[in-house]
């Protein structure tokens, strides 16, 4: 390649480097992975757009971006990170060149076509209106597979600051289910191992001791999700004096969580008028 891709070009890859990231990643994990896949040259990285600090690659991937979400098939957060909307995409069946023709055909008239993820999710909603929004969640926590959990844990890392976020998901790895990069206000970063388990009922120590074990030399801190809850021999083996400390995330930590960082949860804010009639005997 002798000559910076354009952004419609970049466009499917940019769907396969978010697939081969397990469904989501920042701009520079998304940016790293496409470099990869299309193996472009150092040269044409150096590229400059204008007189910007970013590269031209790295401006042109911006707009394949917009283009998949306006197409329905991304969504971006608040903090940077990219994800795709189902985790069935079809890259084979898709065409970078209509992609770009309808959403500029969209554009042009104003009318975006709704996104049939979001009313199908709409939908199971409605039909468990009975049930609390925490427990909704919590349901559809435990029915999901072992490895769309785990690439669950991956997306909340992530959106809470962690970088080079993966999932690793060997057997005979000790129970190591992934790896990440926490960064503390820019400055000191450290790596962490994390473990996630869909149980309902309580991680024991011995569970704990298990994944120290697992950690040992290869990292200080890790980090253990579940669905479930802690025992309190596991809470206090997660935090034993002279043993390499472990975080813990039970059940209705992780559901909160997934609140705050607007992760399958969404809040609409209902406005309240309250007219006062004292007011108007001033005038």
């Amino acid at each position: 390649m002798n000559e910076v891709p354009t952004f419609d070009y970049m466009i499917l890859p940019t769907l396969e480097a978010l697939q081969t990231l397990g469904g989501s990643g920042s701009n520079q994990e998304i940016y790293e992975k496409v470099v990869e896949l299309l193996n472009i040259p150092d040269h044409i990285l150096e590229i400059s757009h204008g007189s910007t600090s970013q590269s031209e690659v790295e401006y042109r991937l911006g707009w394949s971006r917009t283009y998949l979400k306006k197409y329905g098939l991304l969504e971006n957060s608040s903090r940077g990170i990219w994800s795709l909307v189902s985790k069935s995409i079809d890259i084979d069946d898709l065409d970078e060149k209509e992609i770009v023709r309808k959403v500029r055909d969209q554009d042009n008239s104003q009318d975006i076509s709704p996104n049939p993820v979001n009313d199908i999710q709409t939908l199971e909603i409605l039909e468990e209106e009975e049930a609390s929004w925490h427990q909704q969640i919590h349901k559809k926590l435990l029915s999901l597979e072992p490895s769309a959990f785990e690439r669950l844990t991956q997306r909340l890392l992530r959106e809470s600051g962690f970088i080079q976020v993966q999932v690793t998901g060997k057997s005979g790895d000790g129970g190591i289910d992934g790896v990440g990069i926490a960064r503390i206000n820019g400055f000191l970063s450290f790596h962490v191992l994390f473990q996630c388990k869909r149980y309902q009922s309580s991680v024991s120590a011995s569970q704990i001791r298990d994944f120290r074990g697992a950690m040992q030399g290869r990292t200080d801190k890790g980090l253990f999700v579940t669905t479930g809850t802690f025992t309190r021999d596991a809470i206090k083996e997660a935090t034993r004096d002279g043993a390499p400390p472990i975080d813990l995330i039970d059940g209705e930590e992780l559901v909160q969580r997934l609140k705050e960082l607007g992760l399958g949860v969404k809040i609409t804010m209902i406005e309240s008028v309250e007219v006062d009639l004292d007011w108007f005997k001033n005038i």
